[in-house]
């Protein structure tokens, strides 16, 4: 088949190549109709790895994705050809002892889309679990279902929080997974979430948002904003998303006494962290990595019409002009916040 192929760092192709399409019995095979660009993508793109995986041989891109169903397999009851579907892109091992623990996300062996050496989805065709292929909503169309995967990043990180209704949140980093971030808090239940950056055009496409208060760093501090809307008590939990390093300079100033920090960003270099900062206002700190049974959940909420993610995808591309969206994906506008890959028409 024709895929988007990254043949090695800064290198990407649109080629012919050989990738497995047999549907076993609890499988079903879907025809991609659209395919989100992710940062993940993007880095793999720009830096041939993210940590240890490590780009060694050609691999297909994405990991975001919606399509049809267009054949099941012989034990699958849940689906039918013509579903309207979105794919959790990794699969677990499901008799693993991450799996039976239900953090089948941390799973050593779990195989994920676009993550070396596992291909990705910028292709026609991929054959998927049913397990892990869910139907979309009449009201939720495609581009929004390849907008689940970024979105379930956002819930896993509030669930991880335990929000408490009413609770104030903080969010570093008005990126993608930053914006996903505030808005599942405020579906979780805070009143309101502050989010931080230095780029005006992502901060004012976050305010857009009833309940986000957006934090230009360029003119005050995150510490000073979140000290003026809480009474100078601090936020309840603060979400890092930015992956910035220097995110973590003074971030224990931001929350709370007994409040919660959540990890999402990840950094490319070493962390001051912090630690008589964390243990004087007995800080819980939780990390988060991708998702764990909860992809159906924020699907779910997405339907209900609580969370409107299309004004998010500022750019939509054809298959054939692939490479074209990470070109610009790569020089990071700050006008973009997800663009997306037709498949088809």
């Amino acid at each position: 088949m024709r895929a988007l192929v990254l043949e090695r760092q800064h290198e990407l192709s649109l080629r012919e190549i050989d990738l497995p399409l047999e549907v076993g019995p609890t499988d079903v095979k879907i025809a991609l109709h659209t395919v989100g660009v992710c940062g993940s993508d993007v880095h793999y793109y720009t830096h041939g790895r993210i940590g240890n995986f490590i780009v060694n041989a050609p691999m297909v891109l994405g990991h975001e994705a919606a399509g049809t169903v267009v054949e099941v397999g012989a034990k699958v009851t849940t689906l039918k050809a013509g579903d309207r579907v979105c794919m959790e892109p990794g699969i677990p091992d499901l008799s693993s002892r991450a799996s039976k623990l239900g953090i089948y996300n941390v799973d050593p062996s779990v195989v994920f889309w676009a993550t070396p050496p596992v291909h990705g989805v910028l292709t026609p065709f991929t054959v998927h679990p049913a397990a892990f292929t869910y139907k979309l909503p009449d009201n939720v169309s495609f581009a929004e279902g390849a907008m689940v995967e970024p979105f379930a990043v956002g819930m896993q990180a509030a669930a991880r929080a335990r929000i408490a209704p009413g609770d104030v949140g903080a969010v570093i980093g008005a990126g993608p997974i930053g914006i996903m971030v505030a808005l599942a808090a405020l579906a979780g239940g805070c009143s309101k979430v502050l989010i931080s950056d230095f780029s005006k055009e992502k901060l004012e496409i976050a305010g857009r948002y009833d309940g986000i208060i957006p934090v230009d760093l360029t003119k005050e501090t995150f510490a000073a904003a979140i000290a003026r809307e809480t009474d100078s008590w601090g936020a309840d939990v603060v979400f890092e998303a930015s992956g910035s390093a220097k995110a973590y300079n003074g971030i224990f100033d931001l929350v709370r006494p007994g409040g919660a920090l959540v990890l999402v960003g990840l950094p490319v270099e070493p962390v001051n962290f912090d630690v008589p900062g964390a243990i004087a206002k007995e800080v819980r700190i939780e990390t988060v990595f991708r998702y764990a049974n909860i992809y159906d959940r924020a699907l779910a909420l997405i339907g209900s019409g609580k969370v409107d993610l299309k004004p998010l995808i500022t750019g939509t591309y054809a298959f054939e002009e692939s490479i074209a969206a990470f070109e610009r994906a790569a020089k990071a506008l700050p006008t973009d916040v997800k663009l997306q890959i037709l498949m088809e028409g």
